[in-house]
């Protein structure tokens, strides 16, 4: 039995719907009106313990909702979902102890206590051992190197301070799974490698399970081999991440300089375009790789002109993700 297991998974809510302005608003206090938004439809994927997998879609795909129902925060209309062994709606109080949770938008620190004056507290509604307490408290804020601000209010600290802090409040009661949804929102570049690294350590030292949703592919590529997509709340990819440029990235991109100025003659299921003046050195030429081979064009142009560079271009993961978002390619 896998660790999280997602089977059939749906849910909707009612939301209200009123015309504008103040006839509107008083029309729906007589007689509101709603409609259903389904903001998940029939998910179903299954994740290993030890896997570190991400969980991506556009705004509104059910990305949130998801993380919701599987912390036990919102129950699914139909399906089911288990998570190490508990029913999360239904056992949410046996079962918060085994998890973490870390909502980028919404911290669980007290606004205005010390760093640490939240850890403590978290140490007590999760009844964490003082030797266990005392160990994680000083490895994670090593690691986040926050001894510098352990002791200020929260709302004293940066945003990227304040991101490394709601973690390592998630991580202060060891839980087996965590479940990410935005960690690294508004931190800097140095904040982000530095989260990044820290949870790929946890993971490969410690084995905990992580789920994350995120917009920053960074944050995907660094840390997750698996992909899960999600769109308009249905599952649309699940597997490795390297496989998305298999499954979606069939277009290549060479990128040429020649010696000398040049015109090159038309190849057939080639596009050429000038990267300079027409008929200057640099030209980029766009193929599918299932009907042009790489090393038919380049062997054909070595043959043909006297070239000084050239370079082999894979796309990159975020264009595709951002293609299969906006239905560029078949699902």
């Amino acid at each position: 039995m896998s660790l999280i297991e997602v089977n059939g998974v749906s849910k909707t809510f009612r939301v209200s719907r009123r015309s504008a302005g103040i006839p509107g608003m008083l029309a729906n206090l007589i007689n509101p009106k709603y409609e259903k938004k389904q903001a998940v439809n029939d998910i179903t994927f299954s994740i290993e313990e030890g896997e570190m997998v991400g969980f991506i879609g556009p705004n509104g795909a059910g990305k949130s909702t998801t993380i919701k129902m599987l912390s036990g925060i919102l129950y699914p209309d139909t399906g089911s979902v288990r998570v190490n062994g508990y029913v999360p709606y239904k056992q949410r109080k046996s079962y918060v102890g085994s998890i973490g949770v870390v909502f980028g938008q919404k911290s669980q620190l007290q606004w205005d206590l010390p760093v640490i004056d939240s850890f403590e507290l978290l140490k007590a509604i999760y009844r964490v051992p003082e030797d266990v307490y005392q160990e994680n408290l000083k490895r994670f804020t090593d690691m986040l190197d926050m001894s510098g601000f352990l002791n200020q209010p929260v709302r004293q600290l940066s945003l990227g301070q304040r991101m490394r802090a709601d973690i390592v409040a998630a991580l202060l009661h060891s839980p087996k799974i965590v479940f990410f949804d935005e960690p690294t929102i508004g931190v800097d570049v140095v904040g982000k490698e530095t989260i990044r690294n820290f949870l790929c350590e946890l993971n490969e030292k410690d084995g905990v399970t992580m789920l994350f949703t995120t917009h920053d592919m960074q944050d995907i590529e660094k840390t997750c081999k698996r992909l899960i997509i999600i769109d308009q709340g249905a599952k649309v990819y699940d597997g490795l991440l390297s496989g998305i440029r298999s499954a979606y990235g069939t277009t290549r991109q060479l990128d040429v300089e020649f010696s000398a100025d040049c015109t090159v003659a038309p190849i057939e299921h080639v596009e050429i375009r000038e990267q300079d003046a027409p008929g200057g050195r640099k030209k980029r030429f766009l193929f599918e790789s299932k009907e042009v081979p790489i090393d038919a064009l380049i062997s054909s142009l070595l043959a043909n002109y006297t070239i000084r560079d050239l370079t082999v271009s894979e796309p990159e993961i975020e264009g595709l993700i951002r293609k299969i978002y906006s239905g560029e390619v078949a699902r």
